[in-house]
């Protein structure tokens, strides 16, 4: 049996070893976009077309004052910000309020719903009364834990001077806001995880999918899509928006520029429940790709191969196996942590991502336990193609 072990480990270890030469191999040519997007930046002014931020909320977040200053402090001609919440006295829009009258400077409109949600993802009312409200063509969707530098609106209009471009999305790395281990281990798995696969996707098959911490659309592709309402039986509304784009025959474009995406999850029981919440969505929206999901972890395989080998009688093979998993997820955490999306945490990237990989393992296999997940205080059940019902 211990052969068999050894066996699989091996194999294990070659498939995440072929995954990471993959993600590095992506890298040198995004590099070199990247040098040709931030030259295009530098002329001003540039491509400056007007545009609308849409901003839902829920609630007071910690840290989500300083998340919405960053979004009236761009570098930008002509913008507009919309929020909206189910209510006219949600503490985030009282917030959104507070900011907004330190930058008179920034047409602001606060929205709400009221009343009970009709669709299943309550969150898709809000995006359709803010694009009824909309005053501009190109629509820039953000989650409320994000925190952007003053460049951010020249990066994310840039690709839209392309007509082909109906969307575009931005990469991002994880910031624990409170600090913390178990913030700091998911932030560095955002850094370096979930980057790492959209890079191979995106070499594979091409963009067909957009991000949630980041995402613009034309309104033009919203509305021949069928509004927001496409989302409202989903979870991953991100994948989406970003997959019914592609369909239309529309570029969806990844940025360049790398925001800063805050992990408020500073509880081990709170972070759990957030990434296995995130891993049953995965698996759910994209069942085949998830499922091969498992190869292309290394430190589980590692381990496997250090016990397996130390039971037959050669402990020096099963340390050499075990470092070969860590080394291949060193390289990950510098290639595409530090060098893609700038994650400026060393310890989490030389020390906490093998952590991370093998605990992503466990997410991974624990999206096979059960289709419920909690979501904003209400439980659902997810469905095959990746929507969701209320179960309460």
């Amino acid at each position: 049996m211990s052969y068999v072990f050894l066996a699989l480990a091996v194999f294990g270890l070659i498939t995440s070893t072929v995954f990471a030469g993959m993600v590095l191999a992506a890298i040198p040519g995004y590099w070199r976009e990247r040098r040709q997007a931030l030259a295009q930046l530098q002329i001003r002014p540039g491509y400056t077309p007007p545009l609308t931020l849409l901003k839902p909320l829920h609630g007071a977040e910690p840290g989500l004052e300083a998340n919405l200053a960053t979004f009236f402090e761009q570098d930008f001609p002509g913008y507009e910000i919309l929020f909206c919440a189910r209510s006219a006295g949600d503490a985030g829009l009282n917030i959104a309020r507070e900011v907004a009258l330190r930058y008179p400077q920034i047409p602001a409109k606060f929205l709400w719903t009221s009343g009970q949600p009709h669709y299943i993802n309550d969150k898709v009312i809000s995006m359709e009364k803010m694009e009824a409200e909309a005053a501009h063509q190109i629509l820039v969707i953000s989650d409320s834990d994000v925190r952007v530098t003053p460049d951010y609106l020249r990066a994310v209009a840039a690709p839209f001077a392309d007509e082909r471009v109906g969307a575009m999305t931005c990469p991002y790395r994880g910031v624990a806001a409170e600090g913390g281990l178990w913030a700091r281990l998911e932030a560095v798995g955002m850094s370096v995880e979930m980057t790492s696969g959209v890079l191979v996707a995106r070499a594979m098959e091409g963009m067909q999918f957009t991000l949630g911490p980041t995402m613009a659309f034309r309104r033009e592709a919203i509305r021949r899509m069928g509004g927001f309402k496409v989302t409202a039986d989903y979870c991953a509304d991100d994948f989406v928006l970003g997959n019914e784009t592609f369909k239309l025959g529309q570029k969806v474009v990844l940025s360049h520029h790398a925001i800063d995406h805050m992990v408020i999850n500073s509880s081990l029981i709170s972070s759990l429940k957030h990434q296995v919440r995130w891993m049953k969505s995965t698996r759910f929206s994209r069942p085949k790709g998830h499922f091969g999901t498992a190869l292309t972890f290394s430190l589980p395989f590692g381990v496997l191969a250090w016990v397996a080998a130390a039971a037959l009688g050669h402990p020096l093979w099963g340390l050499s196996l075990l470092g070969w998993s860590v080394a291949t997820r060193l390289a990950l955490s510098v290639g595409v942590g530090r060098l893609v999306v700038r994650d400026r945490s060393w310890f989490g990237l030389l020390v906490l991502y093998p952590v991370r990989d093998l605990m992503g393992f466990g997410f991974w296999a624990a999206s096979y336990l059960g289709s419920r997940i909690l979501w904003r205080g209400r439980v659902f059940q997810l469905l095959a193609g990746g929507k969701m019902r209320a179960t309460e």
